[in-house]
């Protein structure tokens, strides 16, 4: 099996870069990222003695310069708290220059962090960031701050809200024994939408503070959900098809792969067309419909390509969406197809039944009123710790 029981890096927060067209707009009218400081809070999932930060650019259109950047663990309302401040360096160099098109680590850092600990990142753009690579929407909450102050201590007063995770991917440690991560790739239900921000209730997020009181080995999890993300075709977000190497196989320490994808191709290849608000809301999704059988094959595809890797690979059946704007019958035969294909088709090392825990006995192509956060189609708080309460640990060793 893949990981790092040589004692290597691995990674433990993760957030899949897309650009901030064509997606859920949350850029849309924010100042241009030019003279200003980002700080960011993420939260990792397992802990490490070392730490370096992987920077984005991947969807730029042109190079942009970090002038400085710092990590420290995260106090609340925005400030670093005292004695854990530590200088990133790239190559040696208090700054760089990334290329467009491309990703950059940061050199390591010494910086003790417990498992669920949250770190602040802190970078400067001298310069002007013509094309934002990023992730939308962050679920914590990042600012802005006008010129270098990546060494402020406390959140200044010129601060404001940045509504994405902007120029940052990744988080990686240098464990203090033998550790792999959990990598899940999935969509909006995945990321996390719905839930309670700056309250780390994603599903995942969740995995991982259960992976974290038990003190197993695979207790690192990384969240690539994309919100509106789709198995077999771009839209909000490359799809997952495009993005697995990129956001899953190269993946440092991987152990397990978990897919949550395919509920958009169905949702969205059998949603009602018409000329109302919704037929806005599909042209962000172009491509032919997509029928049970190509689901089907795009999953086998993902299998494949992760068992080259030597880790095993469970998947999650859908879990229903009658009541929200996309529903239709049709589309509901597609997703129990699918589903039957998930629990019965020996693809998997294991089903994780997302569909059991969420559908309401009564009216079984609904989520339970008390899981979703209103739409039908999203969980809230409670409805994704369902989802992580329902997770055999043990599947991870």
């Amino acid at each position: 099996m893949t990981g790092t029981d040589n004692g290597g890096w691995v990674r433990s927060w993760g957030a899949s870069p897309q650009t901030a067209q064509g997606g859920l707009g949350s850029l849309d009218g924010h100042p241009p990222l030019d003279g200003v400081t980002l700080r960011q809070v993420v939260r990792v999932s397992g802990g490490g003695r070392r730490v370096r930060v992987r920077f984005t650019n991947e969807f730029g259109s042109a190079p942009f310069i970090i002038g400085a950047a710092r990590v420290g663990l995260a106090v609340p309302g925005g400030g670093v708290r005292p004695g854990t401040e530590r200088v990133l360096t790239f190559s040696g160099a208090p700054g760089v220059t990334v290329p467009a098109g491309a990703p950059i680590l940061s050199d390591p850092v010494d910086l003790s962090l417990p498992a669920l600990a949250k770190l602040s990142i802190s970078l400067y753009l001298p310069g002007r960031v013509e094309t934002c690579t990023c992730h939308d929407p962050a679920l914590e909450t990042g600012w802005t701050i006008p010129g270098d102050a990546v060494a402020a201590p406390a959140l200044p007063e010129t601060a404001e809200v940045l509504p994405v995770r902007a120029l940052i991917s990744a988080v990686e440690l240098l464990p203090d024994g033998p550790a792999r991560a959990i990598v899940v790739v999935g969509d909006s239900r995945t990321d996390g939408a719905g839930s309670t921000p700056d309250a780390n209730r994603s599903w995942p997020e969740l995995l991982a503070e259960r992976l974290a009181g038990r003190g197993a080995a695979a207790r690192y999890v990384s969240n690539q959900g994309i919100s509106g993300n789709r198995l077999l075709n771009d839209g909000i977000g490359v799809s997952a098809l495009a993005r697995f190497d990129r956001d899953v196989l190269a993946t440092p320490g991987l152990g397990h792969v978990v897919l949550s994808v395919g509920a958009n191709d169905i949702g969205v290849s059998f949603a009602p067309r018409d000329d109302g608000p919704l037929a806005d809301f599909l042209k962000m999704f172009p491509g032919a419909p997509m029928t049970t059988d190509d689901v089907i094959a795009g999953h086998r595809q993902l299998v494949a390509r992760a068992r080259d890797c030597g880790v095993p690979v469970h998947a999650t059946t859908i879990a229903p969406y009658e009541g929200a704007e996309i529903y239709t019958p049709e589309g509901e035969s597609a997703r129990q197809a699918l589903n039957a294909w998930i629990r019965t088709g020996g693809a998997f090392d294991a089903v994780l039944d997302f569909d059991a825990v969420w559908r309401d006995p009564a009216r079984p192509s609904r989520i339970r009123d008390d899981f979703h956060c209103g739409d039908h189609l999203h969980g809230n708080d409670a409805g994704y710790q369902a989802l992580a309460d329902s997770i055999d640990l043990s599947l991870f060793g």
